[in-house]
């Protein structure tokens, strides 16, 4: 049977199933478990015949939210946090690496078009960065300390002024996603270019190194917040222009949801950046060995929690349904 002919047949069912699991509409119990029985089974078709196909993927998620009704158990309420941040999002951000390796790639071409750019361009970092903060800079290096903007402000003022900025940004790279990721992937190029300018102008100077170590104590979290934020606003864009087996509308509503969930997941990093940058950053004297230890912690905490983790569970759940079907 062809793909399009099963969904045709099968649709009404999947559909009353879908609104009986929102709590939409009333089923007897008994009718109930028997649209249960032939959920499964129509994934265990659909898996042996349509592959890595959109049913696939709705039905395997219809199958889910069923299985995860029926096992909770009582105190899952009281747990609801702690579900999320351990079972909920990762398991649901699995499904959108792909997006993530798109606001990934784009935020790294445009780094490397600023630093091109800075580099054969004479002007291009002050049109950038600014007149102010580059003669600043340059003040700073004459005084035989390059990273004094770290300094000038109250560590606990910069904190806060630090993470709202950061969530601020953030907040733009998902909004903006509603613009059919246009709008994401401008955020994207422009924080690519000045990140890759700025980092060319310190290497220009002679203190790249002087640079990283410093700057990526804080920056190694912040910028990787900020691609994944791009990840959530990319996720609405796609519920809105890909919505497979669901209604348009429906689509755009899941997109919407899980990108909010992927916001959601940021805002303690943004916290912990914004405290690096406004406690620790400053610190300029510290050894090298100690602030290569937080560039390497700080990155191996998102890679797993985003990353690493999310795939793990997604083996798990996979492998827990082959047994059940």
């Amino acid at each position: 049977m062809r793909e399009a002919a099963f969904v045709k047949q099968n649709k009404d069912k999947w559909s009353t199933f879908e609104s009986a699991l929102a709590n939409k509409t009333n089923i007897a119990p008994n009718v109930l478990s028997d649209l249960y029985i032939e959920i499964t089974d129509h994934l265990s078709y659909a898996k042996t015949f349509y592959p890595k196909s959109n049913t696939e993927f709705y039905l395997n998620s219809l199958a889910s939210q069923a299985h995860q009704k029926i096992y909770r158990t009582r105190r899952e309420p009281k747990n609801r946090i702690i579900s999320f941040w351990k079972t909920e999002f990762p398991t649901m951000f699995a499904q959108h690496h792909r997006e993530l390796l798109i606001a990934f790639l784009v935020f790294s071409f445009f780094s490397f078009v600023g630093a091109f750019s800075a580099a054969n361009e004479g002007d291009f970092v002050r049109s950038i960065l600014g007149d102010g903060y580059v003669n600043m800079t340059l003040e700073n290096i004459e005084k035989g300390d390059p990273m004094a903007v770290y300094k000038q402000m109250g560590e606990f003022n910069m904190f806060l002024g630090i993470t709202i900025n950061n969530i601020r940004v953030a907040l733009m790279a998902f909004a903006f996603g509603i613009m059919f990721g246009v709008g994401t992937l401008m955020v994207m190029l422009q924080n690519g270019i000045m990140l890759g300018s700025f980092q060319y102008f310190f290497y220009d100077q002679g203190l790249l190194w002087e640079s990283v170590r410093t700057i990526w104590i804080h920056g190694t979290i912040e910028i990787s917040v900020i691609i994944i934020a791009g990840c959530a606003g990319l996720v609405m864009a796609n519920g809105m222009l890909f919505p497979g087996t669901y209604t348009r509308l429906e689509s755009f509503k899941r997109g919407v949801k899980n990108g909010l969930k992927i916001m959601v997941s940021t805002v303690p990093f943004f916290i912990v950046a914004g405290f690096l940058e406004g406690f620790v950053t400053r610190h300029t004297e510290m050894p090298d060995w100690l602030a290569i230890l937080i560039i390497s912690g700080s990155l191996a905490l998102i890679l797993f929690y985003y990353v690493i983790y999310p795939n793990q569970l997604n083996k798990k759940l996979k492998l827990h349904e082959d047994r059940l079907y």
